[in-house]
């Protein structure tokens, strides 16, 4: 249902109309007074009827013997239709954080995940004719678009450049969003933002995923302290031949390897052995 402009006049103007009316009604028909009791009566109910006051981001939907017939959304004092049914709807943005679900990542990991959903209506007839509570109605579509949307991405990266709830916060934001836009656009609400607010392993899984992840870590550090410490002795080896300092062969060569990366390799101390045997040039 297309929103459209209901048929107003400010209050003011329909006092200042009723007033002069009585005035003249009055200086011209004094002697009737009491035969004018009736109709005057109805008027002014009619009058007061049809009063309308509007606040700041509020709508006023109306509708006339069953149809809509336009929403009211300046703020002010208004007269409508005296007849027309009226609802009053926020135009506020409003905010939600969601219930902390328990749901399965694309790798059927078991997950926490829970998101904070910016939101507010933009079509008042939407709202009102298209949903029953568009409250309630948006609290739900976030709870299902927050469900699909774990069911697509894995909690973390396996392999490089894949997407993943954890490492990319900001794609995984957009996507949701935009999913929650697609649910919500029948309400006539306009999803503003949409971000994680909780993401975590169950507490059955958490302790074995914090092992891997420490494992992976670890594994991490090692390999580039393994290439640094490579690095390093291909440099000590090369300065020493290039400057003419002393001429390894190969046992000698070797062995050096060995004891310059069990040096910078080895997580505890070492105790240096000097060796009093002439070295082999």
């Amino acid at each position: 249902m297309k929103e459209q402009k209901a048929f107003a006049i400010p209050g003011l103007l329909v006092v200042a109309a009723a007033l002069i009316l009585a005035g003249f009604v009055a200086y011209r028909y004094t002697e009737y007074v009491p035969l004018l009791t009736v109709p005057a009566a109805i008027i002014g109910f009619l009058l007061l009827k049809g009063v309308a006051i509007v606040s700041p981001n509020e709508a006023l939907v109306l509708t006339f013997f069953g149809k809509y017939s336009g929403s009211l959304v300046q703020n002010g004092f208004w007269w409508v239709n005296p007849f027309a049914g009226r609802q009053k709807i926020s135009l506020k943005i409003a905010n939600f954080q969601s219930e902390q679900l328990k749901v399965n990542d694309a790798h059927g990991n078991p997950i926490e995940i829970a998101a904070v959903i910016v939101w507010r209506v933009v079509d008042s007839a939407k709202a009102t004719f298209a949903v029953e509570n568009c409250n309630n109605f948006v609290r739900l579509q976030g709870e299902t678009a927050l469900r699909h949307l774990s069911n697509l991405f894995p909690y973390e990266p396996h392999t490089p450049g894949e997407t993943a709830l954890r490492s990319h916060p900001a794609e995984i934001a957009t996507q949701l969003r935009a999913e929650l836009a697609e649910r919500t656009s029948v309400a006539g609400i306009e999803v503003l933002e949409a971000q994680l607010s909780h993401l975590a392993y169950s507490p059955e899984i958490a302790q074995a995923m914090l092992r891997r992840q420490q494992a992976q870590a670890v594994l991490a550090a090692r390999q580039i302290i393994v290439d640094g410490a490579i690095s390093m002795v291909e440099m000590a080896l090369r300065k020493l031949e290039t400057d003419g300092i002393v001429q390894l062969d190969g046992p000698s060569k070797a062995t050096m390897v060995n004891n310059l990366l069990v040096t910078l390799v080895s997580e505890n101390h070492i105790q240096p052995v000097l060796s009093t045997a002439p070295m082999r040039t």
